[in-house]
């Protein structure tokens, strides 16, 4: 006999009396329609997916804490970077980009590094990456810049031609296109990467003072990589290797940390920078702005189920407390709408009020009704706002720092376009065995190309990067080395 403490029953709660044989018209009659238990399985086992993300599909998580180590409370008003040793409860999403669902753990693509602080102000979400850049740089060309990673809609198979047509027309992919080549464009583990917010923030302090700050978490574990014939054996053999490591880490108490930094620039400093300091496919020197020690972050505790959890994470760049605002940076400005727009389509209206989204914080706003709503709909509280009958009102000390515009409203590019400085400074830096790997990986993603105009094109952006680099690459794929300013 069964726990009566632990029945089987249906969604509305009702026992379950027989959940190995369908009611039928007789032992071999067909199946009845009053058989509401057998319709409830079914049709709910029809539902149980919702649509994967279009990007970071396949993923890892795990929770943890973030604990302050330096006071830097002079450059931000955050709560929950007030004080040395307070610590804040997070959650964490590691994730493959171009990749779907079921796609294996150790191909080469960066990894999303997307952080939820569950704040006593609200949530705060540090969506990033594992590299300090991106591809591109302002979010118009964001979907088209996916579309190249996805499948062709004809073949239905992943397309080399549109990647480097892609990569080769938009010179500014330079920099992320040689890091993602290069022994880090495939982690050893989730553990053994650094992550970056790669967008430049805004920090306001309490007087209202800004200035702009980048994030770097920096693994203890050390950073390691794999080889890449060994990662396309285990993509084979064990294509969830990633995702298993990390929960067995977790599970044996080998609780995997890193130590958060930041980048502080001084708000003047951003009209003289010699790079545009909102243009994400650039790093800020660190002999400039140094890094700076914020805290510390630790995974402890492995998710309960992975489909709550991990798979109805959400996380928008938009997501911001007090103290912590957007700068100007274009792929930021158009990543505020789009991550949470993903989500209000994939999980709902409502997501934020599943429980792995649910803030600490006390939520009072006028939103009401939608799908899957939580708890009483706001019952018969005040549902407007302003309002005369006690309800929420806004908090004017709370606005975001006010900041200048100026110019005219206008599709406006860049003002500098210098794609080869800091891809080249890169190349220099790798050992001599680094930038054999480098060459052989481009070499070998390349050669699928079809139209040798397009390895051309893409060839004479490393040569502009380095001479050396074209030139290696050119030798590579066997195509005549072309001259600086072709």
């Amino acid at each position: 006999m069964s726990d009566s403490h632990n029945k089987l029953t249906t969604s509305w709660g009702a026992p379950v009396g027989d959940n190995q044989n369908s009611m039928t018209a007789g032992s071999r009659g067909p199946t009845l329609l009053q058989d509401v238990h057998l319709l409830e399985k079914l049709a709910h086992f029809n539902r149980e997916r919702v649509p994967e993300r279009v990007v970071h599909a396949k993923g890892a998580g795990a929770h943890g804490y973030f604990e302050v180590t330096q006071d830097l409370s002079k450059y931000t008003k955050a709560a929950f970077l007030s004080e040395v040793g307070k610590r804040t409860p997070m959650f964490i999403r590691f994730s493959t980009v171009a990749g779907e669902l079921g796609s294996a753990d150790t191909v080469r693509d960066p990894r999303g590094f997307a952080v939820k602080f569950y704040t006593e102000e609200g949530n705060y979400d540090l969506v990033g990456n594992n590299t300090p850049v991106f591809f591109i740089r302002d979010a118009i060309k964001f979907p088209d810049f996916i579309h190249t990673q996805k499948r062709h809609p004809q073949t239905h198979l992943k397309n080399p031609n549109a990647v480097w047509d892609f990569w080769s027309l938009s010179p500014e992919s330079l920099h992320q296109v040689t890091i993602l080549m290069s022994d880090r464009g495939i982690p050893a583990t989730l553990r053994h990467m650094h992550g970056f917010g790669s967008h430049t923030f805004k920090w306001v302090n309490a007087e209202g003072a800004a200035v702009w700050v980048k994030y770097h978490f920096k693994t203890e574990q050390g950073v390691k990589n794999l080889d890449v014939n060994l990662a396309a054996q285990i993509a084979g053999e064990n294509p969830d290797y990633h995702t298993e490591d990390l929960f067995n880490a977790i599970d044996k108490g080998d609780f995997p940390a890193w130590r958060l930094h930041v980048q502080i620039m001084p708000a003047e400093d951003a009209d003289t920078y010699r790079f545009d300091p909102f243009d994400v496919t650039k790093v800020w020197s660190q002999k400039d702005y140094p890094l700076i020690e914020v805290g510390r972050m630790v995974l402890d505790r492995n998710p309960e189920n992975y489909f709550a959890e991990v798979e109805q994470a959400t996380f928008s760049p938009g997501s911001f407390v007090p103290g912590i605002e957007a700068s100007p940076d274009k792929m930021l400005q158009g990543r505020l709408f789009a991550y949470g727009d993903a989500h209000r389509y994939r999980v709902g209206a409502n997501h934020n009020q599943l429980p792995i989204n649910r803030p600490i914080a006390e939520v009072n706003n006028n939103q009401r009704d939608g799908a899957m709503i939580h708890g009483n709909n706001g019952g018969s509280s005040v549902y407007y706002e302003p309002n005369s009958f006690g309800g929420a009102t806004e908090s004017p000390a709370h606005k975001p720092a006010a900041f200048d515009v100026s110019g005219k409203a206008d599709s406006v590019s860049y003002d500098h376009d210098d794609h080869y400085t800091q891809p080249g400074d890169l190349y220099r830096l790798l050992s001599e065995e680094e930038r054999t790997r480098l060459v052989r990986n481009i070499v070998g993603a390349m050669t699928p190309v079809d139209k040798d105009e397009i390895k051309l094109r893409q060839i004479g952006h490393f040569y502009k990067a380095d001479p050396e680099f074209g030139q290696r690459v050119a030798a590579g794929l066997g195509l005549a080395v072309p001259q600086q300013g072709e």
